[in-house]
């Protein structure tokens, strides 16, 4: 159990949260998680191969020159409200069918808003668990050599009395006969 708090814990510290912050003029370098907002030009032209109703293509800058980029796309955001999740697959979006670049950062205020609320839910479950597993010494109930709380042994005379109850049998009706 202790092995377990502890991953569940490390693993909650070790996260972050991420967003996307517009570029303002800079170029992302390849290896960085971009995203692109596609305007009406790239809508028609990358429409056969990545649908219609595209709005933002995010993923891993994979190569950039001079013309376009080529990118590692992991989401796909529709116009509408939908989403798309891809595995990586290349796409080479031009220059001109980009409407706003995005860069991915880390958001440290987010980062310690989440570690905290995880810790609150890590501790409530480690206090929880706890409590179940821990002794039961307030409910009165006695715990065995394993460390099970049982309900304490009835009577031997309750047990032979709820045995020994009559037991009601349906009724069997005789036949008619003689009537029509």
């Amino acid at each position: 159990m202790t092995r377990l708090v502890t991953i569940t814990m490390a693993s909650v510290l070790l996260a972050g949260c991420y967003t996307l912050q517009p570029a303002g003029g800079i170029v992302p370098d390849v290896g960085n998680q971009v995203a692109f907002d596609v305007n009406d030009a790239g809508r028609v032209a990358l429409g056969g191969s990545m649908g219609p109703e595209i709005g933002q293509i995010e993923g891993r800058l994979v190569q950039r020159d001079s013309g376009q980029y080529v990118l590692a796309v992991s989401t796909v955001h529709l116009l509408r409200g939908g989403e798309q999740t891809w595995a990586g697959e290349t796409v080479h979006v031009k220059n001109e069918y980009v409407g706003t670049s995005y860069l991915r950062h880390f958001s440290p205020g987010r980062t310690i808003a989440l570690g905290a609320v995880g810790l609150i839910a890590v501790g409530a479950i480690v206090k929880t668990s706890l409590i179940v597993f821990g002794n039961n010494t307030d409910t009165g109930t006695p715990m065995d050599s394993t460390g099970i709380s049982r309900p304490p042994p009835q009577r031997l005379s309750t047990m032979l009395h709820r045995s020994l109850r009559p037991v009601r049998l349906p009724q069997r009706f005789p036949p008619h006969f003689g009537r029509p």
